[in-house]
Parts: C-alpha cells; sequence; structure tokens
C-alpha cells in the first residue's frame, strides 16, 4: 500500500500522507522518492503536500522534505504544505524550517497561495 494518494485539483497536484507516523528508514526513502517523483511532473508546476494525517515524523523525513523542497526550486515548481499537527508543525519552528517552507494551516488556504 503505498504512503502518499495523489489527485489533482484544478492545475495542483496534492499529495497526502496515509500514515499516522513516519520513522522507518525504509518507508522514509520510498516516500522521498515518490515526492520528488511526483513534484518533476506536477501539472502546473504546483504541488501541495497535506499533513493531515501525520502525528510524527523523524528527522530523516525532515531531510527528505528539505531535499524535496531543493528540487521544486531548481525545476520552478511551487510547494506548499498545509494541515500540519501542533507538534509536527513544532518541529519545523524549532528547525526554522517555517522560513524556507510555505506552509498555511488549512487546504484551502495552501490552494489559494497557488492561484495566479
Amino acid at each position: 500500500m503505498s504512503t502518499i494518494t495523489q489527485q489533482t485539483e484544478g492545475n495542483v497536484l496534492v499529495l497526502r500522507f496515509n500514515v499516522s507516523k513516519i520513522q522507518d528508514n525504509t518507508q522514509i526513502d520510498v516516500i522521498g522518492q515518490e515526492l520528488v517523483e511526483s513534484a518533476m511532473q506536477a501539472p502546473g508546476k504546483k504541488l501541495l503536500i497535506d499533513f493531515r494525517d501525520v502525528a510524527f515524523m523523524s528527522s530523516a523525513m525532515i531531510s527528505k522534505l528539505v531535499t524535496l523542497n531543493s528540487k521544486c526550486k531548481a525545476s520552478q515548481v511551487q510547494l506548499v504544505l498545509c494541515e500540519m499537527s501542533p507538534g509536527v508543525h513544532e518541529i519545523f519552528k524549532i528547525t526554522r524550517l517555517t522560513k524556507i517552507f510555505n506552509i498555511h494551516a488549512t487546504k484551502d488556504e495552501a490552494l489559494a497561495s497557488l492561484d495566479g
């Protein structure tokens, strides 16, 4: 079973995690590869990642997201994140990744930020 579901909303590719804990290194490698492959195929070069079901992620997963962000910038893909639990969002704040990532509280806000 894939840990990520994909759907297209308008010209935005929306990815959503199907797991609450992302901590297994093998799983993280697979997720990282899926994220990069999806980003490079995103219609309209717009990618939204929905963290609604994620309660915990390891630092290795954070590293994969940083790599994804770099690849998105290099390929001119707009990346936004949304629906983070307070615990996951706190990790982004502590590591100052809130300054690097475009993070929104809701999916609607994230989609609106990609308009235009």
